[in-house]
């Protein structure tokens, strides 16, 4: 059982990737100084799971404090990296805070992976790095334009930090480009968190049609797509973290043809903001109530993924559709509404 390290392991993702790591037969333990989450995932892991994870509340942002993690767990074996602050448009209003967070914490962490060999990295990146890309779908060798959010400016400068430290180091690293992730796990046990307003588009649906946001807004429908708005490639969140423990697999039966390699993780179908809100309208019987607005700084028009080299190369198979992503968010969204007490007393505020 190898062990691996979890950096925000009480996010979204970092979460689901945990429970999906354990049904595999990893040990995990997690790093989350609940900036932007709280324990109430934990519980979900552990009533999934039958186990209990071991968090550490520590900001990776302090060296110290994170290398004291690897001197109690000398024997971690690999780490996946989520914690990183991740909206898009607040990161266009606070661009030192982004650059910040998720810089120093990504080059601390390898530090520490330096200092204690440890063998395999995992990142978790983003197509925030195609920018507004020339062509769709979007290959792993899609030429990078400039990022549209100082959000997407730390996923892009993080992969270079990562494929310079790979180049020089034997730990084996994988970039995981996620498109958008959405849903909840099919326990209904786990989900999306967002703090304040949500700054994506399937818990900002779910929250208005539970009457926590009065109304939704569309931004933009003026864009080039079928539609006039954006077009996203949703992704449900279990896979998406299935293909995390297939890299860390990946790389431990020395797979890997090079010491860094990077991954699209998306399911290869473009969807537009109002085709997604009309999905959610058919699994959930509630006509959305909506206005569309002008176009939000930050955004690309259109992005989504050719998936073939995870497909081919990891295994990786996608077994959600676009109505069970709104299914599971939408049964969430009830659980949490269900839950709200516990949350209140667990939830943190903004930094």
């Amino acid at each position: 059982m190898a062990k691996i390290l979890v950096t925000g392991g009480c996010g979204y993702i970092g979460s689901h990737t945990i429970v999906d790591l354990l049904e595999n037969g990893f040990d995990v333990i997690s790093v989350d100084n609940n900036s932007r989450s709280s324990t109430y995932l934990l519980d979900g892991i552990q009533k999934i799971s039958g186990k209990k994870v071991k968090n550490y509340h520590v900001d990776l942002k302090n060296f110290d404090d994170t290398l004291a993690i690897f001197q109690e767990n000398d024997d971690i074996e690999g780490v996946i990296h989520f914690a990183a602050y991740k909206a898009v448009g607040e990161s266009v209003a606070e661009p030192l805070m982004y650059y910040e967070n998720n810089m120093f914490s990504l080059i601390n962490l390898l530090k520490c992976v330096k200092e204690f060999n440890v063998p395999y990295f995992v990142f978790s990146s983003s197509c925030t790095v195609y920018g507004n890309p020339d062509e769709i779908p979007v290959t792993e060798q899609t030429p990078e334009k400039p990022a549209e959010s100082p959000y997407g400016a730390t996923k892009q400068m993080g992969e270079r930090i990562i494929r310079d430290f790979a180049a020089q180091n034997k730990t084996a690293c994988i970039l995981l480009r996620y498109f958008n992730p959405v849903g909840a796990h099919p326990s209904i046990l786990l989900g999306e968190l967002p703090l304040g307003k949500p700054a994506n588009l399937v818990p900002a649906i779910t929250q208005t049609a539970i009457g926590k946001l009065p109304q939704m807004k569309v931004f933009g429908s003026d864009y080039p797509t079928r539609d006039g708005s954006c077009l996203r490639d949703y992704i449900h969140v279990s896979d998406i973290a299935n293909a995390h423990t297939l890299s860390v697999q990946y790389l431990i039966d020395k797979k890997n043809k090079h010491n860094c390699e990077t991954f699209n993780l998306g399911t290869g179908n473009g969807v537009t903001v109002f085709e997604a809100i009309k999905a959610f309208e058919e699994v959930s019987g509630i006509n959305l109530n909506y206005t569309v607005g002008p176009r939000r700084p930050g955004d690309v028009i259109a992005v989504y993924a050719n998936n073939d080299l995870a497909v081919k190369t990891l295994g990786w198979k996608i077994k959600y559709n676009l109505k069970e992503m709104m299914d599971t968010a939408w049964k969430w969204e009830q659980k949490v509404k269900a839950d709200e007490e516990i949350l209140n007393r667990q939830k943190p505020s903004l930094n």
